[in-house]
């Protein structure tokens, strides 16, 4: 069984990653993942009382202060609790902070409400209030620090200078202080807090003041970069799942009454007033009004709907108060959907996050060995123990991988939140590494490239009568028959205000279309063969895409009508867009191959293969995959679940069957084409920024440490190397969330 828990206290990305695996080793544990933006920790297994107590043990004796909950009922308690708990007692967790604001959660509806105003002012009321509890240490050690400096430098009173910069030391290192005590007690020596101590108090025995006081600052001000990064990427996550309706009017005994959206179930009428967020996926019942959908498909414009219409949860009516009836209950709804999806998501590790937490855990050991090789080994034979004790003081301000460990899976984090934001559902942050690496991409036709409905796309005239007069006589004919073709041309022919009439008489012809007289002229409206069969000539023409019926009269043919799917509205600037990536496209339709072929060369795709049943798909997917390298494809269909799964990387339209949602790695809200373009631009982007802080970190770390061991340590450059990379990393890592450029 498995159950989420809340994680309070942990500000310490490595720390979390060893809680993770530790947790994971427990008896009676079947698997552990932690999500470390969002502080939650999913447990398979069966959790007694006592195994809870063994979980926080195993949490308290990698970081002190980490309290593990059941979520459900700490998801409310706990944010008032800690709140208040933090700013009486001055609690911190152990990386030195004085609270952990990214916990303050505020699960609400964002209807347009006085309570919805009134929430978000009180929200950013204890965020104002939490930055400035942060801020104020900071800013009275900096000014402390700055007088002990024009103590030492300008007025060179040196006594002074010591005690001012001992006073600024404490001021922005107190928390430090506390947490290695507590880890101390709890004998973790392996954590940041220790090393840093250890460092800073060191260079204050060698006289390096200013040094110490230099690296607890910017390890402050790393920490406050941290948690804004996280918070922001956070809220790209949370922002989904707080669009979820707490509330909705629903008629009950013939009145409309205010029930929690729980309660909701499949055939409630739901009454929907401007301004209001939809609280269950339904079918409107009754009225008409304009819905904002941005927060489900990414969609700007807003849709209009009216009876009959199918409307999802999540998305704001904009004008009029309509009704709908309920298709699902609100847990079950398309919201409930998307914020569970991009939750689970966030915590899936991709191969890359997983290589760092590995690689963590043997460089800091490692890291921490060559400290004390370094201190000890050179000043036995030179005996200049100062400045080797210095060097090895820099190698331990650089050991703690914090911010690898955090800056790479807070790529992968902000990107999954960016593309919910679009409309765009990543199952995972594997499936976005994987989607980085696509060298092809796959589509199939129709519902993917093409709307999947059939309607009029061209109307010629071969004699006298013109393309109005033939619409009329070829809906008149096939307005008795329930053939999709037939249907789309009397839809049509409705439509465009076109009078049809009733023939005298009319047959169907199974295979090749009707025959009719009409106003005592005898009429034959289908195929080439229906036209063959009855000696009806027809002129030569160039290859038609899509189905073409021909209208003749007394056994002269008159015209033809082409009935065809429709290319969506960004396939072409999809397919062009991704080819100026180089990015291979291709398109694999069931469909007939002249058909496939026309909108192939329309849109300008790489490679076309049409007529394919789905284990043909698959064969022609490994064929494009060994040709181009890793292959994604994009479907909506049914019998597209199994080349989804075969491919590297699947994509569902959103518009297709459950089955092609089910096997999807990435599914698209909108249903268009151009929506994969972005998901594949900040899967792109993610990858590379990922490989950007991890190249960056080592490179600038392994420079320091090569100084150090050549005799040219810098506790300022050591600083720079771990306090002053991982704020470069987290700032580049959420560069991800920024979704203009998308």
């Amino acid at each position: 069984m498995e159950k989420t828990f809340s994680v309070q206290n942990l500000d310490c990305a490595h720390c979390g990653a060893k809680i993770e695996e530790a947790i994971g080793k427990l008896e009676g544990i079947e698997s552990a993942v932690l999500n470390f933006p969002l502080r939650k920790l999913k447990i398979s297994g069966d959790i007694t009382d006592e195994l809870l107590h063994k979980i926080n043990d195993t949490a308290n004796s990698i970081e002190a202060g980490v309290v593990i909950a059941p979520f459900e009922a700490s998801h409310h308690k706990h944010e008032h609790h800690e709140h208040e708990h933090h700013h009486e007692h001055g609690e911190e967790c152990c990386c030195g902070h004085d609270h952990d604001h990214c916990d303050h959660e505020h699960e609400h509806s964002h209807e347009h409400s006085h309570e919805h105003h009134h929430s978000h002012e009180h929200s950013h009321g204890e965020e104002h209030e939490d930055l400035m509890h942060e801020l104020l240490p900071i800013i009275i050690g900096v000014i402390v620090f700055a007088a002990a400096i024009a103590a030492e430098k300008l007025l060179d009173i040196k006594p002074l200078a010591i005690v001012l910069f001992a006073a600024a030391y404490l001021i922005l290192g107190v928390n430090v202080l506390k947490a290695t005590f507590k880890n101390i007690r709890a004998k973790n020596f392996f954590d940041e807090n220790f090393l840093m101590t250890v460092a800073t108090i060191g260079a204050f025995a060698l006289g390096e003041y200013a040094e110490a006081v230099g690296v607890v600052l910017f390890f402050r001000i790393g920490e406050l970069f941290e948690d804004f990064a996280v918070a922001r990427s956070r809220k790209a996550i949370t922002d989904v799942a707080e669009l979820k309706v707490e509330e909705a009017d629903v008629l009950r005994d013939g009145e409309f009454v205010r029930v929690h959206s729980e309660e909701i179930k499949i055939g409630d009428i739901l009454r929907i007033k401007a301004g209001e967020r939809i609280a269950a996926d339904g079918i409107v019942e009754s009225g008409e009004s304009r819905i904002d959908t941005s927060a489900v498909n990414g969609e700007p414009v807003p849709l209009i709907v009216q009876k009959g219409d199918e409307v999802l949860s999540g998305c704001i009516n904009l004008s009029e108060t309509f009704t709908l009836r309920a298709t699902a209950a609100a847990s079950d709804s398309m919201i409930s959907k998307i914020a569970q999806a991009v939750e689970d998501a966030s915590a899936t590790k991709p191969k890359i996050d997983r290589f760092i937490t590995r690689f963590a855990k043997v460089y800091t050991p490692i890291v921490i060995a060559i400290a004390l090789l370094t201190a000890i080994v050179p000043s036995l034979i030179t005996g200049d123990w100062s400045k080797w004790v210095y060097s090895a003081l820099t190698f331990l301000v650089i050991s703690c991988p914090c911010a690898l460990v955090l800056s790479v899976p807070l790529a992968y984090f902000s990107g999954i939140g960016a593309a919910s934001k679009l409309g765009i559902l990543f199952k995972g942050g594997n499936a976005v590494e994987a989607l980085g690496k696509i060298k092809a991409i796959a589509f199939d036709k129709t519902g993917t490239l093409t709307n999947g409905s059939f309607t009029v796309t061209d109307v010629k005239s071969y004699g006298s009568l013109n393309k109005k007069q033939l619409l009329a006589i070829c809906g008149s004919c096939e307005q008795s028959s329930t053939h999709p073709v037939a249907e789309s041309i009397t839809e049509y022919c409705r439509s465009e205000n076109i009078e049809i009439s009733s023939p005298e008489k009319v047959g169907e012809l199974a295979g090749r279309g009707v025959s009719a007289v009409i106003n005592d002229q005898e009429v034959l409206c289908g195929n080439e063969r229906l036209m063959s069969e009855n000696g009806v000539s027809l002129p030569s023409e160039e290859r038609l895409a899509g189905s073409v019926v021909y209208i003749a009269v007394n056994g002269r043919a008159e015209g033809r009508i082409v009935v065809s799917d429709t290319v969506k509205k960004t396939s072409a600037s999809a397919i062009k867009q991704l080819r100026a990536m180089g990015v291979a496209t291709a398109m694999l339709t069931g469909d007939k191959a002249e058909n496939a072929e026309t909108i192939a060369e329309q849109l300008g795709l790489d490679s076309v293969k049409g007529g394919l049943l789905p284990h043909e798909k698959l064969a022609e997917l490994e064929r494009i995959r060994k040709e181009n390298g890793a292959v994604m494809f994009v479907g909506d269909g049914f019998n597209d679940g199994p080349v989804l799964a075969g491919a590297d990387v699947g994509g569902a339209m959103h518009s297709g069957s459950d089955l092609a949602l089910e096997a999807a790695d990435a599914v698209f809200m909108n249903s268009e084409p151009e929506a994969v373009v972005k998901a594949k631009r900040i899967a792109d982007k993610t990858l590379r920024i990922s490989y950007e802080n991890i190249i960056f970190a080592l490179a600038v770390k392994a420079a320091v440490l090569i100084l150090g061991l050549i005799g040219h340590p810098n506790m300022w450059l050591a600083v720079f190397a771990d306090s002053g990379t991982a704020m470069l990393l987290i700032l580049n890592s959420v560069r991800v969330l920024n979704t203009k450029k998308y």
